[in-house]
């Protein structure tokens, strides 16, 4: 939850102490809660009691808002240490910037397909491929355009993707960049690309595409940014825009269409001397009335191996190839639908903790990305059109289904009264 920046290299001095200079970036927000930041406040600590005279330093620390300790280096001495360890102490955790949040979303965002992230802790701690580009504020620090370009390139050669939207993307932008590339091309290097992050895309990356082919930069990739979400992005698929990378960031970490999930938790069972009893938990809104008892959920799959819907069982009820099934709505007791012609059944609950500890072994992020995958990828076309989807059955069973309306029928006459 720091970040210290050192320069020169402390280690590059064998026999002479070489005087340093350190920045400290402190989170103190809210994700920082407990012991984390008091395991943080200790490390930051042993940091400062061990620079030394002479040395040049300053903690920077933020959650909603940011402070210093100093507006400026401040040299060390005893008396500055003894300030800058009162500094520290008196940090707590706040609000505001939450780096759990933004951790949970690349990770999220990696197992429902992403190929990479921008967020390099991510990246550290969860072993996501980290890719990005230049921020304009880069281009912005240099006299000119053509220079910004130069030096990143020359930071980064390899994989190098220059953003040309800065000042103008076709006359300014593009022209840089294919000088740019060229040079990279001919030095060996591969992986170089440009980012649109404004405009046009599709007019653009048509254009970009042509003058980077004529210019000999047939392998350079075009990336596309700019408040992307599924509809914009469907629609330069259709118009065959060729943009070869999206980076997608706020309308997928926000789900701006549907940001919370609506739902509700609520006891299903509960232990009587040793058996399990079912609940059910009734309301004037049927989708907000539970589904009874402990249950497993079954998924029939047809012969091409792609899912044809899930049936909810209760958990001593046999399901068993063979046989037709009866798939029932689960808030409308008349409507159901009739499955046959099915392959296989495949159980999908499993235990995974008992007693308050996990009982399974935890796949890594790579292989339940995998897994997203191929259960996407088995799904018919019909349920992942953008618009109109069709609707996956998710039904009741026989036995669950009477077992729940026979009990909206008792406690609707009196049962839950005292």
């Amino acid at each position: 939850y720091f970040l210290m920046l050192v320069s020169p290299n402390p280690r590059s001095a064998k026999k002479n102490v070489v005087p340093k200079d350190m920045i400290v970036v402190f989170d103190h927000s809210g994700s920082t809660s407990g012991k984390k930041i008091e395991q943080a406040k200790e490390a930051l600590k042993f940091v400062l009691n061990n620079l030394r005279e002479g040395d040049l330093f300053n903690v920077i620390a933020y959650d909603t808002h940011v402070e210093a300790f100093r507006p400026e280096l401040e040299r060390y001495n005893e008396k500055t240490r003894k300030q800058a360890l009162g500094f520290v102490e008196g940090m707590y955790a706040g609000g505001g910037t939450n780096i759990n949040g933004a951790l949970s979303a690349a990770r999220a965002a990696y197992i429902g397909g992403a190929g990479a992230t921008s967020n390099t802790l991510a990246g550290k701690l969860y072993g996501i491929p980290v890719k990005g580009t230049m921020a304009h504020s880069w281009i912005m620090a240099f006299d000119d355009e053509r220079s910004s370009f130069e030096k990143y390139a020359r930071i980064y050669p390899e994989g190098c993707v220059l953003l040309i939207d800065t000042y103008d993307t076709l006359s300014s932008g593009l022209v840089n960049a294919i000088a740019v590339g060229l040079d990279l091309k001919q030095k060996g290097y591969h992986g170089f690309g440009v980012r649109l992050d404004s405009g046009d895309l599709e007019y653009l990356s048509k254009e970009v595409r042509r003058r980077l082919d004529e210019a000999g930069l047939e392998d350079a990739i075009i990336a596309a940014s700019n408040e992307l979400d599924e509809r914009i992005i469907n629609q330069l698929v259709a118009e065959k825009a060729p943009i070869d990378v999206w980076g997608v960031g706020t309308n997928l970490v926000t789900a701006r269409d549907d940001p919370s999930l609506t739902g509700v938790y609520k006891l299903k069972a509960r232990e009587e001397n040793g058996v399990f009893r079912p609940t059910i938990k009734v309301s004037n809104n049927p989708e907000k009335t539970t589904d009874p008892g402990i249950k497993q959920v079954y998924r029939f799959i047809n012969g091409n191996g792609a899912p044809m819907g899930d049936l909810m069982a209760l958990a001593d009820e046999p399901v068993e190839p063979g046989r037709p099934y009866r798939f029932y709505h689960p808030r409308y007791a008349y409507r159901y639908l009739d499955v046959d012609g099915y392959e296989a059944i495949e159980p999908l609950l499993s235990l995974k903790m008992k007693n308050g500890r996990i009982a399974c072994e935890l796949p890594d992020l790579q292989h339940i990305q995998a897994g997203m995958k191929k259960n996407l990828q088995g799904l018919d076309h019909t349920y992942k059109r953008i618009i109109n989807p069709h609707v996956y059955k998710v039904s009741l069973s026989r036995a669950l289904k009477e077992m729940k309306f026979r009990m909206i029928e008792e406690y609707s006459h009196g049962r839950g009264k005292a």
